[in-house]
């Protein structure tokens, strides 16, 4: 997976790349196409994971199939958490 961090909108010291890149390389990581009634050329994804250091995090990004920018990074939310662990409770 190739990252584009170029003119990121996010704090890379809060979060860091590596941290991103380990939300994403989770093999529970939830990701979710939302619903929108737009149609866009660059469709946008949320990516829901956990790093190796039992950090939550939430994201939106794009992707062409060979870059992944991420758009927003943070925190997970209560809510959030519990989806994640909830969905991955289902799976097992």
């Amino acid at each position: 997976m190739d990252f584009d961090w170029i003119d990121c909108h996010f704090d890379l010291k809060k979060i860091t790349p590596r941290e991103v890149e380990e939300v994403f390389e989770d093999p529970f990581s939830i990701r979710l196409l939302p619903e929108t009634d737009q149609h866009t050329t660059e469709a946008r994804y949320f990516n829901l994971g956990k790093t190796i250091n039992n950090r939550f995090l939430f994201s939106v990004f794009w992707t062409d199939g060979k870059r992944y920018r991420v758009v927003l990074c943070r925190e997970m939310t209560d809510d959030e958490t519990s989806f994640y662990e909830r969905k991955n409770a289902e799976w097992l």
